[in-house]
């Protein structure tokens, strides 16, 4: 089911009553003297000995009395028909009765909406609902005075345009809601390590259940409702069920493990007991009906924008009204919509980067070992490493290894054999598994501790290194040997980085490896140390999760920092908590506001560019519809007041109003993006949206036009020897004309506010090109045949000359503009 990023707030705060009311309903019914439990007959004919409601009363309300009355988790095991080691079986018909029984592990997703909702709620615009009005006031008055069907066109002809704006919008959002339903599907694709048929093998979490055994490590979701098996430091955040923020320690004495929260720390063994709409989020996540829409930063000055324009516009509206008994409210709001998080990473100013799997390609590989004082480079050739290390020595190398490992060798359907586990030891299993195979037995019934960490670590824990020839020393630690793992750089990292750089990003590795400032430190200082530190930081080493958050909650909040964090899902889910970040993106699925699906650092040039071109795109859509703004408010109000007439109608102001609002955003908001912008300087969070360079275009241009409106209202009829009783219709088509053709050049202007050259690119751009090409079609058509609609009067070919030529003359006019040099901010 997928959820934008702007519901987490809301749903965040509906889990956590939903959460209080269960446990209160739990704690309820477990005051209760507690009974036999009988097994519903259905359940006994398939197999079993427990149900899924009493399983789901046991997990989720961590109702120990039960789980004990069971016989913990292997009572639990038993009943359900399961061996903790070897898993399920495969059998078709057993898991189909499994299924038949306890369900499958997915969410009821919600009906699609259809095309006609997003009609309706297209219909729910202010804007929208004041012109319905309108027009069938002027359907009313207009009959009444004219009759049928003449005083019916001024009503047909808002009505048409209200239906042309409904449609595209709706056209627009549904077209949106398809591709979130195509991105929610490539989130699904989520897998984890299940234990099925005695073996480890790799599983879509869709498929879960009852009775699987699942393999959770850090970072993990817990992909359903289950038991604690086996495992060491299992801290599990129940933030997105709870909001609690400290962790959870499940054991075997809190064995409760819930869907949909994620390993913080350690590594286990799980039951799966519960799956889909039966688990706590499932339960929860069906009573969520509403969600809330929390705006970026960019919606925020453009509402800002919006409602100083609508001020000053209603101001006009009603000085126009007073003095003609006519007006129109006209529609100054931006129609391009949801930005969110992609507008947000146009003003980043700081990427915080995780090392393995974002800027490496997490595939690991040993390519040197030192052991018992032996240095050797390791190849793809057989190795000669059993001949050349005592008996002994290989034994203890060999056991220390598989032993002390989270890792797995399994047989595939295939018939080869296959590494499970991190990349850590799957590089280490690899190197010696394709040579070897051992069975771990402990010499003598003694014990033995085995440790592997990082080098500088473990080095620092012993006090001897094993010879060839030295006995096991039976005390304290002994090194056994050095392994070096290569994980290599991802093509392009390099020029990314490069590349975000000279774009003004900072980028900054937060990892859990390499070198430079390391956690243990960072965590030391004291707030004084660290605001001086945190901007050198470039590379932070060795650092847990809430040095991540440290860093980047001081970075957002002390220094005012646009912060873009990525990562992978290991160590990194403090890091991605809501509200610390404005903008997130990862695999981590619930908590990325963007998702890169090749998880590489150099999408991240490929997002910032296109967040950048949203904000640039969007400020170039305003530009536009401020100038088009200023001049039909300007020449509408002046004639209004000094001749008692207004040159522009109710419907060609909505024309107008279709060119700079719906076609305007469709040309100027899907500019592609180009390499320039990532010479620019980050917007930052404090950036003024309208720039000076913005307010020097919409001036000079607003300046131009009306100049020759006014031109052609003072002299026009002279020039054009108009006279007659058409002369005022002829007249007011022209200007009409003229200015449709002046937005229409400088809507091309509008596709650069600083370079001369707007031509650039111009084809590649099949959307603007289509949306001009319209725009002066459907100009054609109401000019020449939809004159008793449109009040206009076909021209001449002289006048529709004048009207290009004016239109056309913006454009070196706009290049002079662009001359003038003005402050950035």
């Amino acid at each position: 089911m997928f959820l934008p990023s702007f519901w987490y707030p809301v749903l965040e705060a509906k889990l956590r009553v939903a959460v209080l009311v269960s446990k209160a309903a739990f704690q309820f019914i477990q005051g209760a003297q507690l009974s036999d439990y009988k097994v519903p007959e259905e359940v006994k004919d398939a197999g079993f000995q427990i149900c899924g409601d009493e399983l789901g009363s046991i997990v989720e309300g961590h109702d120990v009395k039960k789980f004990r009355y069971h016989g913990g988790v292997n009572g639990v095991a038993e009943k359900l028909s399961t061996s903790i080691t070897k898993g399920l079986s495969n059998d078709p018909d057993s898991l189909n009765r499994r299924q038949r029984i306890y369900g499958i592990n997915k969410f009821t997703e919600s009906a699609a909406r259809s095309f006609w909702v997003f009609v309706w709620e297209a219909l729910q615009d202010m804007t929208l609902m004041i012109l319905g009005v309108c027009a069938f006031v002027s359907l009313i008055v207009g009959i009444a005075t004219e009759g049928w069907p003449k005083g019916a066109h001024d009503g047909l002809g808002i009505v048409a345009s209200i239906l042309l704006v409904v449609f595209v919008t709706a056209t627009s959002d549904y077209r949106q809601s398809l591709q979130f339903k195509d991105l929610d599907k490539e989130k699904k694709k989520i897998s984890i390590q299940v234990t099925r048929n005695g073996y480890r093998q790799k599983m879509s979490i869709y498929e879960l259940l009852p009775g699987d055994i699942v393999h959770l490590a850090i970072g993990d979701q817990v992909p359903a409702d289950g038991l604690f098996v086996s495992g060491f430091s299992v801290l599990i955040d129940e933030s997105s069920l709870t909001g609690e923020s400290e962790p959870v320690v499940v054991n075997s004495e809190n064995p409760f493990l819930l869907s949909g929260t994620k390993v913080q720390d350690g590594s286990c063994k799980m039951l799966i007991t519960t799956v889909g709409m039966r688990t706590q989020w499932g339960k929860l996540m069906a009573t969520l009906s509403e969600g809330g829409d929390d705006e970026t930063p960019l919606q925020v000055k453009l509402n800002g924008v919006a409602t100083i324009i609508g001020k000053i516009g209603l101001f006009f509206a009603v000085v126009t009204f007073s003095v003609l008994v006519q007006g129109l409210m006209m529609n100054d709001k931006a129609l391009v919509r949801h930005l969110a998080a992609c507008e947000t990473m146009g003003s980043a100013t700081t990427i915080c980067s995780d090392k393995t799997g974002t800027l490496t390609t997490n595939h690991m590989t040993v390519v040197k070992t030192c052991i018992c004082m032996n240095s050797k480079e390791v190849s793809n050739k057989t190795s000669s490493l059993c001949s050349e290390l005592p008996e002994s020595a290989v034994k203890l190398l060999l056991e220390s290894i598989f032993n002390n490992t989270g890792g797995e060798v399994v047989v595939d359907k295939d018939g080869k054999r296959e590494i499970l586990g991190t990349p850590t030891e799957t590089a280490i299993g690899i190197w010696l598994v394709i040579r070897m195979s051992v069975v771990v037995q402990l010499p003598g019934g003694g014990l033995r501790a085995h440790c592997k960490g990082a080098s500088e670590i473990i080095l620092a824990a012993c006090d001897k290194v094993l010879n060839s020839n030295d006995p096991i020393p039976a005390s304290g630690y002994t090194c056994i040997g050095v392994v070096g793992i290569k994980d290599p750089v991802r093509p392009g990292v390099k020029e990314s980085v490069a590349v975000c750089r000279s774009a003004g990003i900072t980028v900054r590795m937060v990892t859990d490896d390499g070198i430079a400032i390391e956690g243990p430190d960072f965590r030391e200082k004291s707030q004084e140390e660290l605001l001086e530190l945190i901007p050198k930081i470039q590379v932070m080493a060795r650092s847990s999760p809430l040095d991540k958050h440290t860093l980047v909650k001081h970075l957002r909040t002390t220094f005012g920092e646009v912060v873009a964090v990525t990562g992978d899902g290991t160590n990194d889910a403090p890091a991605f908590m809501k509200p610390t970040l404005d903008l997130q993106w990862a695999l981590l699925e619930l908590s990325a506001d963007v998702i890169i699906l090749d998880d590489n650092f150099s999408t991240i040039v490929t997002v910032a560019k296109w967040g950048r071109s949203v904000y640039i795109n969007i400020q170039k859509f305003v530009q536009f519809q401020l100038t088009v703004n200023v001049v039909a408010l300007i020449v509408n109000f002046t004639s209004a007041c000094l001749t008692g007439t207004a040159p522009l109608t109710a419907v060609q102001l909505l024309w107008v109003n279709m060119i700079m609002d719906t076609l305007g955003a469709l040309a100027l908001a899907t500019e592609p993006p180009n390499d320039d912008l990532m010479k620019r300087s980050p917007v930052g969070r404090k950036g003024n949206f309208i720039s000076n360079v913005m307010w020097r275009n919409i001036l000079g241009q607003s300046l131009y036009q009306f100049m020759v409106i006014w031109f052609l209202q003072s002299k026009g009829k002279s020039i054009f020897s108009l006279d007659g009783p058409d002369s005022d219709l002829v007249l007011n088509t022209l200007i009409f004309n003229s200015f449709v053709f002046c937005q229409v050049f400088n809507e091309i202007n509008s596709r650069e506010m600083e370079k001369i050259d707007v031509f650039k690119g111009i084809l590649d751009n099949y959307v603007f090109v289509g949306v001009i090409s319209a725009t002066v079609f459907f100009q054609i058509i109401i000019v020449e045949y939809l004159g008793t609609f449109a009040n206009t009067t076909p021209l001449t070919l002289a006048q529709w000359f004048f009207s290009l030529l004016v239109g056309f003359i913006g454009m070196p006019i706009a290049a002079q503009l662009k001359k003038i040099p003005v402050r950035s901010t």
